[in-house]
């Protein structure tokens, strides 16, 4: 049986060009002489539809698009195809086999997945029944993504019964998570003696990236082939029966998986280039300070949409450095970009005339220094309503848990790229990212080694307000992404008062996180998607038994 693995980007709620999508990759399938063609889960509505299912008609609409696609394939390949589906019981999440002008066979999913990211028992109800059929001379069962994950049906139903089981799947991206779909992969191959072909989605939707990696895994476990990472993809293969000796098609040669950096790096770059461009931008604007963060962001937007669709706007303050300008100007010129230059002084000053009453008597504090960012927030917001320029603030997660970020300043814009990357990290991806040039890189050597600053008083430095991050991003792992107390924080050689004051930091900072914008989930435990706690929460527990 020849298969082609059609992974494709597809887009929430575009049905018309969804199908499009589709019916492309079906006419190259149909030309490599594939006998059956794998698209990832839901491709028709794109992934994950969320409310748009609560709408009947957009349900309807769904409906109709399978019946109008398989009326326009009406030769070729099979076509197998995920949508959603409607039974007396309620929706389903499904699977169609559309050949020679119908569908000739539908599968419902039997897991629901119900956590992290996923909350698919709010829209669909279950599949009860496994789907296997004859195609090619050769016996398919059907499955869909979160039922290879556990043992159990359908699987059980397949187990020495089909030959190949294909896996349709939208498996967003985090850091590690490729090898857990290849030792899932591996675990059915070996409980059902069966291929397992394994299509993943790929592209951005609105937090989500999804990384494809489709992979064959042989019914002893070993992955046969590997499709390209983050990035649309057909791969052709020939899985044989046992005692074929025809000889297989060898698969396309691909790139080799991208190391742990690089994987981060291109997630973010596909993340913010398939929501600029999906929800209709086609510039966008970044305050550039001079400093580590906003130079990732800018080098990211560059990669990701061309320098001639990157804004810069540089708005020094009467604390902002000489070397943080030139450093500005000097990443700009390197990524071909344009930067504006906007001084705040006056617009500040302004300000604080206007409060001198009401601050009468008082010490400057926090607030003065929020003015800053605040006024910057401004500024990129009207260049933003000027030009149609989508705004993209450039604070990192460890910025983000801590609560080390402005409310309407530094947090104001429409997708913060770096929403989920350490500070650490930053720098990785900013070290990574030169070393691919040209040159010596984007991102000017003093943007590196520079102690990190806000400047928003004099002589400031993140330090003053945080312990260092390559002591803090370890505590914030193991309390965000590992759920540990900061008892056990504290047990695996931790500071006792760092564990305390971070984690009142993070507690104390969930309002602010509720009014930022989405950005790209690279972690297992992104704020927003993953990580839902209640703002008014009076649970302290562990804090005061420490």
């Amino acid at each position: 049986m020849r298969i082609a693995l059609a992974q494709i980007n597809t887009t929430v709620g575009d049905l018309d060009g969804n199908v499009e999508r589709i019916l492309v990759a079906a006419k190259d399938a149909a030309g490599a002489g594939a006998d059956l063609v794998v698209y990832p889960e839901l491709a028709i509505t794109g992934y994950p539809p969320e409310d748009l299912l609560f709408r009947s008609a957009f349900v309807t609409d769904n409906l109709e698009a399978l019946a109008d696609l398989s009326r326009r394939w009406d030769q070729g390949p099979a076509l197998l195809i995920g949508f959603v589906d409607r039974s007396e019981r309620g929706l389903h999440n499904a699977a169609a086999v559309v050949w020679s002008g119908e569908v000739i066979a539908r599968y419902h999913k039997h897991k629901l997945p119900n956590y992290g990211v996923f909350d698919e028992a709010r829209y669909f109800v279950p599949g009860d029944a496994p789907c296997s059929l004859r195609l090619a001379d050769s016996s398919i069962g059907i499955s869909i993504c979160e039922d290879a994950w556990r043992s159990g049906p359908p699987f059980d139903a397949y187990a020495g019964k089909v030959r190949v089981v294909p896996n349709l799947n939208a498996s967003p991206y985090h850091r590690g998570k490729a090898e857990d779909r290849v030792q899932i992969c591996r675990a059915r191959a070996r409980e059902t003696g069966a291929w397992i072909v394994y299509v993943n989605a790929v592209g951005g939707q609105d937090e989500l990236v999804f990384d494809g990696g489709s992979l064959v895994v042989d019914p002893g476990g070993d992955v046969a082939w590997r499709a390209n990472v983050f990035e649309e993809d057909l791969l052709v293969v020939d899985v044989l029966g046992p005692g074929e000796d025809k000889p297989p098609l060898p698969a396309t040669e691909r790139a080799a998986w991208p190391g742990p950096v690089e994987e981060v790096y291109r997630a973010l770059v596909l993340g913010l280039r398939d929501y600029v461009l999906k929800n209709g931008f086609s510039e966008v604007a970044i305050g550039l300070s001079g400093g580590i963060d906003s130079s990732l962001v800018a080098v990211l937007a560059a990669d990701a949409l061309g320098a001639a669709s990157v804004r810069g706007l540089s708005m020094p303050s009467a604390y902002s450095s000489e070397g943080s300008l030139t450093d500005a100007d000097e990443l700009a010129r390197r990524l071909g970009i344009r930067i504006d230059r906007i001084p705040i002084e006056e617009i500040v000053r302004a300000h604080l005339d206007a409060l001198a009453e009401v601050f009468a008597g008082t010490e400057p504090n926090v607030a003065e220094e929020n003015l800053q960012a605040r006024a910057r927030g401004n500024l990129l917001m009207a260049v933003s309503n000027k030009f149609g320029a989508l705004v993209l603030p450039t604070g990192n997660n460890s910025e983000m848990a801590t609560g080390n970020t402005t409310l309407y300043g530094d947090l104001a814009g429409g997708f913060a790229p770096n929403k989920d990357v350490p500070k650490t990290l930053v720098f990785e991806l900013a070290r990574w990212r030169n070393a691919q040039g040209p040159g010596e890189g984007p991102i000017p050597r003093a943007v590196i080694d520079k102690p990190p600053s806000a400047e928003l008083r004099p002589g400031q430095l993140d330090t003053d307000s945080l312990p260092p991050y390559d002591v803090l991003d370890p505590i914030l792992e193991g309390y965000i992404e590992g759920e540990r107390s900061p008892e056990d924080l504290v047990a695996e050689g931790q500071d006792a008062d760092l564990v305390a004051r971070v984690v009142r930091l993070v507690d104390g900072s969930e309002y602010k996180r509720r009014q930022a914008p989405p950005g790209v989930k690279i972690t297992p435990k992104a704020f927003g998607r993953d990580r839902r706690l209640p703002i008014t929460n009076g649970y302290r527990r562990d804090l005061r038994n420490r």
